[in-house]
C-alpha cells in the first residue's frame, strides 16, 4: 500500500504562490474593460508629471512607456520581484526596483517633483503612514497623483484590499497630510456604464448563493482564491454574452469626473508647498 504525505501548509504555499496579487492582463481579452480602466490614469496624468517621476506600484509596467517620455528620470518600485527583474531585463537596471513599503527605502527626502500611484493605497495596511512618505519624497512644490477604487461603486468584497474609500473619507485623510488636496473622479461613457451595469447583475447572481455571507466572514487570505476564480469565471461570462462590448472599451470610454463620489474611482492631485 503506497501512503502519499500530505502537508497542509506546503500545498496552501505552493497554491498562494499563483496569487500574489489582483490579476488583471493586458493579454487576456475578458479584462479589457479592466485594463482600460487601469490605463486611463496614465494617459491623463501625463499634462502633469514632470521632471524625477516616481511610482509606486509599478505592477508589469503598464504605463511606463507613456510616462517616461515625459520626464527626466523615471523610478518604479513594486513588491513582486519576478516583476521587477522582467521589467529590468526588458527596459534597464536602473529604471525599476524591488520594494515593499510603506516606508519607502532609500529614497531620500525631496528627491522627486512628481509621485504617482493607481490603484495601490487600498492595498496598504498603514495608508497614513504611505501618504506621509510620498509628501516626505516630493520636492517642495511637487505633486501626487493617486486613484483608489470609489467604496460606494464596490460591487462585492475584494479580499486582497484592506480597506476601500468613499470620497469624504480619502479628503479627510489626505489633507492631515498634503497642504491642498483636489479630488476628482474616473467614470465612463455608456458602453462602460453598461459593462459596469451587466457585471452588478451578474456579480449579485453569484451572491445570492453566499447563503453563509462567507464574503464578508473568512479572512481575506481564504478569500482570494475562490475570489480570482469567481472573478475570472465572470469575466469570460460578460465576454461571452457581449463579446463586442468587451473588446472594443478603450481608455477613451473612461473619463475624468469632477464629482468623485459618484465615480468608479477616486481620482487624487495632492500638492506640496
Amino acid at each position: 500500500m503506497l501512503l502519499i504525505s500530505y502537508n497542509p501548509v506546503l500545498f496552501w504555499n505552493k497554491v498562494m504562490a499563483f496569487y500574489k496579487t489582483e490579476i488583471t492582463s493586458d493579454k487576456i481579452t475578458s479584462d479589457n474593460p479592466i485594463h482600460q480602466r487601469l490605463m486611463k490614469p496614465y494617459v491623463v496624468v501625463r499634462e502633469w508629471v514632470k521632471g524625477d517621476l516616481l511610482e509606486l506600484g509599478c505592477g508589469e509596467g503598464r504605463g511606463f512607456e507613456l510616462l517616461s517620455p515625459q520626464v527626466n528620470r523615471y523610478l518604479g518600485l513594486d513588491k513582486i520581484e519576478q516583476v521587477i527583474d522582467r521589467l529590468k531585463a526588458r527596459y534597464g537596471q536602473d529604471l525599476f526596483r524591488h520594494s515593499i513599503f510603506p516606508p519607502v527605502k532609500n529614497i531620500e527626502d525631496q528627491s522627486f517633483d512628481t509621485v504617482v500611484s493607481f490603484q495601490v493605497i487600498e492595498h496598504i495596511r498603514d495608508d497614513e503612514m504611505f501618504l506621509r512618505e510620498i509628501y516626505r519624497i516630493l520636492k517642495p512644490g511637487g505633486m501626487a497623483l493617486i486613484t483608489t477604487p470609489n467604496k460606494k461603486m464596490t460591487l462585492t468584497r475584494n479580499p486582497w484590499h484592506i480597506r476601500e474609500y468613499e470620497a469624504p473619507v480619502f479628503r479627510k485623510l489626505a489633507r492631515h497630510i498634503f497642504d491642498d488636496v483636489d479630488l476628482k473622479g474616473i467614470t465612463g461613457n455608456q458602453q462602460v456604464m453598461e459593462y459596469y451595469a451587466r457585471n452588478k447583475k451578474s456579480v449579485e447572481k453569484i451572491v445570492r448563493y453566499d447563503v453563509f455571507n462567507l464574503q464578508n466572514n473568512l479572512p481575506a487570505f481564504l478569500l482570494k482564491i475562490p475570489y480570482e476564480i469567481l472573478n475570472r469565471y465572470n469575466r469570460n461570462r460578460l465576454k461571452s454574452v457581449d463579446d463586442e462590448l468587451v473588446r472594443s472599451m478603450s481608455h477613451e470610454d473612461y473619463l475624468v469626473s469632477e464629482n468623485p463620489e459618484e465615480s468608479l474611482d477616486i481620482f487624487a492631485l495632492l500638492h506640496k508647498k
